[in-house]
């Protein structure tokens, strides 16, 4: 998806999506890419993380089991 740099405010970039909607997204500075600028053009890619996702469901599941045997 490419967006252009709408603005940067501190340290939160505000990005225009260009796939023919006007949407807006807000990220943290640190990953806008070294020398962008205000109206410069940037590709956004979203990738899913399989063994992350795992992770964290089984943090979450162990988590409420040491709730549950708690609360017993």
């Amino acid at each position: 998806m490419k967006a252009t740099v709408d603005s940067i405010t501190g340290d939160v970039v505000r990005l225009i999506t260009r796939d023919g909607e006007l949407s807006q997204i807000t990220i943290p500075r640190s990953l806008l890419p070294v020398g962008c600028r205000e109206g410069d053009v940037v590709t956004i890619s979203i990738e899913y993380d399989m063994e992350a996702t795992s992770e964290a469901k089984n943090r979450a599941a162990d988590l409420i089991d040491r709730l549950r045997k708690k609360s017993r």
